[in-house]
């Protein structure tokens, strides 16, 4: 184990000159950082200049002008506006870019685990202070190992929710579907096919650490004529059984679900989330408002897969569903879906997620709005409300620093210059 952790340590300062050697402890002095603007993200209100003072790993103040106490480090931060750490509420750091099923049988475990904390180093250099794991695809509960390193000091990372290994049915999403059967390769999720194995397999997860559970719920897709064909796994009885299960032990249930009847499903069991929610039907649009149940849209994921399509006819279909999918956005805003970001980075490169924000904005939400879903509708699906995702005192001091002003430009969120997570200051 000591082997392991030399290496690792040797690994972040060899590919990030910004990390320390040792775990960072929480900074004595309190800490003084000064920008030109300071958005509160719950108004839209810019204060100019922004100070924030930082004791510890909480914000103590906020403001145009804040205590200076005589020991304070001040951390001068120019022409830049500082607001919350960023949340990507779909994220997969057990995957990169290249082919997805490949990838899951040919590298082992413990090399797509140390492809994790590189992926959690990079996401948090990017301005994500938190982020909640939708399925190691594959790697059983090895994210419980990446989020506990983190929580621990061993290695950078966002704060992180974990959910192991997603759930499926036999022959469903994510099951070893088109290798020669007799090979026996192994599916990317865990089974159940009813009620009781899905209380079974999420005792298990929780056991090995999960802080949520995700179901696939839907798939595979097809569009014809801009309509949606998705065929549920789990009926409504079933998703009950798995919601009531999750709020025994005080947790949650997230579903990649992209269309009906299998979202209205998940929504009427009580869901937290519907993850990608390409077209959904108004019962279910909604039935989300009222519930408070998020849209997590996924755009970024599908730009990548029509830029890198293997042939022009591939890239055309894709294009017609992320036309599609743009243009149900703007039916859930209308309707008033609450809308939480999440980008499904993995299968593109990890730190570039914040692309998601420029095409929420581009697909129809405001500025604020699309920042608001990545900073405090991020910390109320992830379960840390009143914790994160505003600059206010007694919040975690989770801040990052982005040149210009984001309500008027969203794609600096692309150049984060500085990153503060509990205090501490990891790129600057």
């Amino acid at each position: 184990m000591t082997r392991v952790l030399t290496f690792l340590t040797a690994a972040f300062l060899v590919t990030s000159g910004t990390l320390a050697a040792q775990p960072r402890p929480t900074p004595s002095r309190p800490i003084v950082l000064h920008a030109a603007r300071l958005l509160d993200i719950e108004t839209g209100n810019i204060t100019t200049p922004g100070e924030a003072l930082v004791q510890g790993e909480r914000i103590v103040e906020v403001g145009a002008s804040v205590k200076r106490p005589n020991d304070a480090q001040v951390i001068d931060l120019g022409d830049t506006t500082l607001l919350p750490g960023l949340i990507d509420a779909h994220v997969h750091l057990f995957l990169h870019p290249g082919d997805e099923e490949m990838q899951t049988v040919q590298e082992s475990v413990a090399q797509r685990t140390i492809t994790a904390t590189l992926a959690a180093r990079d996401d948090l250099m990017a301005g994500f202070t938190a982020e909640r794991d939708m399925g190691t695809e594959g790697a059983g509960a090895a994210d419980t190992a990446v989020r506990d390193a983190i929580n621990h000091g061993l290695i950078p990372g966002p704060r992180l929710r974990i959910s192991g290994n997603a759930i499926s049915i036999t022959g469903g999403h994510e099951d070893a579907i088109g290798f020669n059967p007799e090979q026996r390769v192994l599916p990317n999720a865990t089974f159940a096919n009813n009620a009781e194995e899905l209380v079974a397999t999420m005792r298990e997860q929780f056991k090995l650490g999960a802080d949520f559970i995700k179901i696939y719920e839907t798939g595979r897709d097809t569009v014809t004529d801009g309509k949606l064909t998705t065929p549920f796994q789990f009926t409504e009885a079933e998703l009950v059984a798995a919601t009531r299960e999750a709020k025994r032990v005080g947790k949650q249930v997230a579903v990649h679900a992209t269309g009906d009847p299998g979202a209205l499903y998940a929504v009427r069991a009580e869901v937290a989330s519907v993850d990608h929610a390409y077209q959904l039907t108004e019962v279910t649009m909604r039935s989300m408002r009222l519930q408070h149940i998020y849209a997590v849209p996924t755009f970024s994921i599908l730009e990548y897969f029509i830029e890198h399509a293997a042939t022009p006819e591939q890239a055309a279909r894709l294009r017609k569903e992320q036309d599609m999918h743009a243009s149900e956005l703007l039916k859930q805003i209308k309707i008033g879906v609450p809308i939480a970001m999440g980008s499904d980075v993995g299968p593109f490169p990890h730190g570039t997620q914040a692309r998601e924000f420029v095409l929420l904005v581009k697909y129809g939400m405001m500025p604020l709005a699309a920042l608001q879903a990545g900073t405090l509708n991020g910390a109320k699906l992830l379960g840390w409300e009143g914790q994160i995702g505003a600059l206010k005192p007694g919040y975690f001091a989770d801040i990052v620093a982005v040149p210009g002003n984001p309500l008027e430009d969203i794609g600096v969120l692309q150049k984060v210059s500085f990153v503060m997570k509990g205090g501490v200051v990891y790129r600057k």
